[in-house]
């Protein structure tokens, strides 16, 4: 067993055992060890490692949400698993979306919510037909808006449907809006949120993200749905490059989050642009 220890002033440095094992600072060589004989470790756990895993809980879900670690599954790309149920093209490919309609050039099996400035970004879920699936991008891209009414959930709930939500852009919420669907009452029971590291952190390239699965969330019957994505998961998946997996733990380290979060000067360059 190869053990490197690596810890800073205050104390926020761990052990790093046959690759990595605790939270890193930007800083500290931990990416350089895996590029080492005696440092290099292969695949580990499929949901990720775990300390990654605590890192994005107490990031993003543990103060407002209640959401555990044990919940939060790492991939490479925040849609790996679910991509083929959620993506347009995938589903074309699989035969899943049915016939093209040349009139309306739409798919026969997706119902598409319209979502525009007159109805305030938000679709009119009276005209919208069950469906087991409901895909939603919140915030939205590429206007931005940012859904915070309970309606998508209740309507959710009614409906017997999983709501997936696709929460990349949420970092750039400035506003009191909620950056988490599981912030909404009773989204646990009804909701699915996955996320990149693309946006915040610049990763697009390197893939690395997450799927939240909440407990609560379950089949009619009772079943949790945690249970088979679980096993999804660990039967198709050798889980994310050890490589990104380091990388995204530096991200989320006290000093790593920061950097990331100067995107907010963007903004300001913008408003300064427009003005």
């Amino acid at each position: 067993m190869v053990v490197l220890m690596v810890c800073g002033d205050d104390g926020y440095g761990e052990c790093l055992v046959n690759g990595f094992n605790g939270y890193c600072r930007p800083e500290l060589p931990y990416a350089l060890a895996l590029s080492t004989v005696e440092g290099y470790s292969g695949y580990g756990a499929e949901e990720s490692n775990m300390e990654l895993r605590k890192a994005i809980d107490k990031t993003f879900y543990k103060d407002n949400t209640h959401i555990t670690c044990d919940q939060i599954f790492v991939s490479d790309g925040s849609q790996m698993l679910l991509g083929p149920e959620i993506y347009v093209d995938s589903s074309v490919i699989m035969g899943r979306a049915g016939e093209f309609e040349e009139k309306t050039s739409k798919y026969k099996n997706i119902v598409y919510m319209n979502c525009a400035p007159e109805n305030n970004f938000f679709p009119d879920l009276s005209k919208v037909p069950r469906t087991d699936v409901i895909f939603f991008c919140n915030p939205n891209n590429p206007t931005g808006h940012t859904a915070s009414r309970p309606q998508l959930v209740d309507f959710a709930r009614k409906n017997g449907s999983i709501l997936i939500c696709d929460s990349a852009y949420a970092t750039y919420i400035s506003d009191d809006s909620p950056r988490s669907l599981f912030e909404i009452p009773g989204a646990k029971e009804v909701a699915i949120e996955v996320s990149p590291f693309s946006k915040f952190a610049g990763f697009t390239g390197v893939c690395l993200g997450w799927t939240v699965v909440p407990k609560e969330l379950s089949y009619a019957d009772g079943f949790p749905i945690i249970q088979d994505y679980h096993r999804v998961v660990c039967t198709s998946f050798c889980g994310a490059s050890n490589i990104a997996q380091v990388g995204g733990l530096a991200c989320l380290s006290p000093e790593g989050f920061k950097v990331t979060l100067l995107f907010s000067f963007l903004f300001l360059n913008l408003k300064c642009a427009l003005s």
